[in-house]
């Protein structure tokens, strides 16, 4: 019986070009390091732009392609610029990973609004911006993936302390889920749900009592941020006619 299954995992990443948002650090950088090292041509968005031109310069120096560009997710003009950097620079833009995310624990009695609207601003707005800015190049293409970064805490409550955080990530699911069904055909969509994975984000919490149980927690759990690269680039690389709808990611000790 023959196969038509073949070892070469970068054919269908080589000669994409990709997009990604909270690019400078974590599961952006980890990504955008290995899809470029596939043969994609990445083009990086965050605040931090020393961070992304150093992580372009590594890129290059490897022979990989890359552009970055200064982006606020919280700005829907400069992600509208981001993607017009990567259409302009490349001929099309083939992927977008919304992956920029926020996370400040605390319990809902402390009422910190302010990380509440931020949570909100990148975690759903920031994505939604995302999806403003790629939508019509992809419907113009006939053609286009949208990747938005998750968690397990959109799966079950993140409580108590994470409670509005898992409520940004419920949403994340449930507009990935709709928009599945509302563009279909052509463009795929794809929910990555990961669980303790190294990064940046378990840094953004204010409250001391919290932001010393969730360091402590992920120095007991987490991962390597390759592997969330490596969900990413799974879900890539399948042929135009599969949809990877979901892939949920933990360590293997984590009980949540």
């Amino acid at each position: 019986m023959s196969s038509n299954i073949s070892n070469n995992t970068s054919n269908n990443i080589s000669n994409k070009v990709i997009v990604i948002t909270g690019g400078s650090s974590g599961l952006g950088e980890a990504t955008a390091r290995y899809l470029a090292s596939l043969g994609a041509s990445v083009v990086l968005g965050a605040r931090r732009v020393e961070r992304l031109e150093a992580i372009a310069a590594d890129i290059r120096a490897a022979g990989g392609k890359v552009a970055v560009q200064a982006t606020d997710v919280t700005r829907p003009d400069q992600v509208q610029a981001l993607v017009k950097l990567a259409h302009d620079n490349f001929g099309k833009v083939d992927v977008i990973i919304n992956n920029a995310g926020f996370m400040a624990l605390a319990p809902l009695t402390d009422t910190r609004i302010e990380e509440w609207d931020r949570m909100i601003d990148i975690n759903v707005k920031g994505l939604l911006y995302g999806v403003a800015a790629a939508l019509p190049v992809f419907k113009a293409q006939n053609s286009g993936h949208f990747i938005n970064i998750a968690s397990v805490a959109g799966t079950k409550v993140f409580s108590p302390g994470g409670t509005v955080y898992s409520g940004t990530k419920f949403a994340v699911r449930a507009i990935t889920e709709g928009l599945r069904h509302e563009v279909g055909g052509s463009i795929r969509t794809t929910i990555i749900s990961p669980g303790a994975v190294r990064s940046e984000l378990k840094l953004g919490s204010s409250n001391e009592q919290s932001a010393t149980a969730v360091n402590e927690w992920y120095e007991q759990n987490e991962i390597s941020e390759d592997s969330v690269a490596r969900a990413i680039a799974y879900a890539i690389e399948q042929p135009a006619d599969v949809d990877i709808s979901e892939i949920v990611l933990r360590p293997t000790v984590q009980e949540f």
